[in-house]
C-alpha cells in the first residue's frame, strides 16, 4: 500500500502528550494527522496515575478538568514520604490544590474526544520505520504508507521511533531493574494514601485510585529479574511486607508487570522541523508521579508556538521550546531519582532515620515551598532576557476578571490573554490574536498572558509594545 497523505503537523504517538498537543493544534486550525502503532482501542491498563495541580491548570485553560474529575478518582492535600514526612500540597497557590488519583487512561480519553472532536486524523496500526526532511518538511515512513508534514512531533515513548529515526541521541542509566507494577484490592488498606516505605532492601509504594483499586509498585534487591519474567503475586506481597511489615491483606493482582526504572534525557529536543515531547524527550523514575505531567506541558508549550509559526510568526519562536522545556525535564528527572535512591538504601542506618530526617525538612516552610512546587508544577518558570520584566515567564495565576470570568476560562480561546485594566477599547483591534481582558484588582502592571498560560510580556501600559509582542509571537488566525 503506497499511501500519500499531507498534513501541517504530523504528531506519532496517541497517548497523553501526542494527544494534547494534537488537540491545540487542531482546535488552532492546523490541519494534524496522529499516527499510532497500537490499535484503535484505549489500553485500561493504568501506567501513570497522578495528574497534578499545573496539569489540572493546563486541562482546565482547556474546558477538561471537569469532564477528567467526572471520570472519577481521588483529590489528595497531602502526600506521605516514610511514614513521618509529610508534602502538603493543600497550600499551593491554585484552583487545584491537590493530586488528582485517577488512571492514566482517564486522561487519555478525555484529550482523545477532544482532539477527534476537533478534526484531529487518527491513523491507528500505523508503525513509523524511518524519516526524511528535506525543503522545508518531513516525511514520515509507516509500515502502511508515507505522511508528510512540515512539522513532525514525536510523543512516542522511551523508545521512540522518531528519536532514532533523526538520530538523536538518549543518554542515561537504569536506576533499578526489575520494578513490580500491580493494580490489586486490599483488605487492611493503609491509613494514609500515598504511601512510601522502604526497609530490608526493599520499597514499595501504594495510591488509592478511589475505586478499589490500589497501584503498587514494588521492588525487592532479594528478587532481581528480567523485565520480561512474569510477576507472581508472592513477589509483590513480599515487596509489601518487607517494606510495610504487612502486605495489607492483598488480593490476587487484576494486572502486573515488571520493568526496569530509566533516568533518560534526549541531548536535543529538536532535529530540523522534528521535535521530541513526552517520554521520547525524558524519562523518569516513577518517584512523585511526575512523568506523564511533564509530557503534558511539554506538549501546551509546544503547541501554541508551532500553531504560531504556521500562521506567521517568527520562527525562531520554535527555539525556545527546547530552552524552555529542557530544563524543566532535567529538574524533574533530578528530583524523582533523588526520592527513589533515597527509598531504595539499603543501609539500616538510613532506613532508620529517613522518615524523621525528611519529615523534620519538610516542616521547614522554604524545603515545604521548594518541594511541593516542583512535584506540583506550580513554581515551573522560564526564563527571561536582561531588560524584560521580571514577571516575564512566570506561570499566570488564575485570576478572577472584570466580566466575571476567569483568566483560565478566557484562554480556552487558545489565544493570547492581555490583562490590562487601563487599555483602551479598541487599542488591539488589529490583533485577533488576543482576547484583552482587564482584570478586578488591577496591580498597575500588564501582562499578556501566552496561551499555555505563562506571561510572555509585562510592563506599564503600552499598546504598542504589547502590539508588537503580539505581532512576533502570535502570527495571524
Amino acid at each position: 500500500m503506497n499511501e500519500q497523505q499531507q498534513a501541517e503537523v504530523i504528531v506519532v504517538g496517541a497517548g497523553p502528550t501526542g494527544l494534547l498537543l494534537a488537540g491545540d493544534l487542531a482546535e488552532a486550525g492546523v490541519k494534524v494527522t496522529v499516527l499510532e502503532k497500537r490499535g484503535a482501542e484505549i489500553s485500561n491498563l493504568s501506567r501513570a496515575f497522578a495528574v497534578h495541580a499545573r496539569t489540572l491548570e493546563v486541562l482546565d485553560a482547556r474546558g477538561l478538568a471537569d469532564d477528567l474529575f467526572a471520570l472519577g478518582g481521588r483529590r489528595l492535600g497531602e502526600l506521605f514520604l516514610f511514614g513521618r514526612a509529610k508534602v502538603k500540597l493543600s497550600g499551593l497557590d491554585s484552583r487545584f490544590p491537590y493530586v488528582l488519583m485517577t488512571p492514566q487512561y482517564n486522561v487519555e480519553r478525555v484529550l482523545r474526544e477532544r482532539a477527534a472532536a476537533a478534526g484531529v486524523d487518527f491513523r491507528f496500526d500505523h508503525k513509523v520505520i524511518g524519516i526524511d526532511q528535506a525543503d522545508g518538511s518531513a516525511t514520515v515512513r509507516t509500515d502502511r504508507g508515507d505522511f508528510t508534514a512540515a512539522y513532525v512531533v514525536g510523543t512516542d515513548g522511551v523508545r521512540s521511533a522518531v528519536r532514532q529515526a533523526v538520530g538523536i541521541d538518549y543518554p542515561g542509566e537504569a536506576v533499578l531493574r526489575s520494578m513490580m507494577l500491580a493494580d490489586v484490592e486490599l483488605d487492611e488498606p493503609p491509613a494514609e494514601s500515598p504511601a512510601v516505605s522502604g526497609a530490608n532492601g526493599a520499597f514499595c509504594f501504594i495510591a488509592d485510585f478511589g475505586d478499589g483499586l490500589w497501584r503498587v509498585i514494588g521492588w525487592n534487591a532479594a528478587d532481581q529479574q528480567d523485565d520480561d519474567a512474569p510477576v507472581s503475586s508472592d513477589e509483590i506481597r513480599t515487596a509489601l511486607k518487607l517494606a510495610f511489615g504487612t502486605d495489607f491483606g492483598m488480593h490476587e493482582p487484576k494486572w502486573s508487570s515488571r520493568f526496569h526504572s530509566d533516568e533518560r534525557q534526549a541531548t536535543a529536543y529538536r532535529a530540523g522541523n522534528v521535535f521530541l515531547a513526552g517520554d521520547a524527550a525524558h524519562c523518569h523514575t516513577p518517584a512523585g508521579g511526575m512523568g506523564m505531567n511533564t509530557g503534558i506541558q511539554d506538549a501546551a508549550n509546544l503547541s501554541w508556538k508551532l500553531a504560531a509559526v504556521l500562521r506567521g510568526a517568527d520562527p525562531a519562536l520554535l527555539d525556545t521550546y527546547a530552552a524552555e522545556r529542557h530544563p524543566v525535564g532535567e529538574a524533574v528527572l533530578r528530583a524523582s531519582g533523588r526520592i527513589i535512591r533515597v527509598a531504595a538504601n539499603k543501609s539500616r542506618v538510613v532506613g532508620a532515620v529517613r522518615g524523621a530526617v525528611l519529615g523534620t525538612a519538610l516542616k521547614l516552610d522554604p524545603v515545604q515551598h521548594k518541594v511541593t512546587g516542583l512535584i506540583s508544577g506550580i513554581d515551573v518558570h522560564y526564563p527571561h532576557a536582561h531588560g524584560e520584566h521580571r514577571l516575564t515567564g512566570d506561570r499566570a495565576r488564575d485570576v478572577d476578571l472584570a466580566d466575571g470570568t476567569r483568566l483560565y476560562e478566557a484562554l480556552r480561546a487558545g489565544r493570547f490573554v492581555v490583562l490590562d485594566s487601563a487599555l483602551e477599547d479598541g487599542a488591539l483591534e488589529d490583533s485577533a490574536a488576543a482576547v484583552a481582558r482587564a482584570t478586578a484588582e488591577p496591580d498597575g502592571t500588564a501582562r499578556v498572558v501566552r496561551p499555555d498560560g505563562y506571561i510572555g510580556w509585562a510592563g506599564a501600559d503600552d499598546p504598542a509594545a504589547i502590539a508588537a509582542y503580539l505581532e512576533a509571537h502570535a502570527g495571524k488566525l
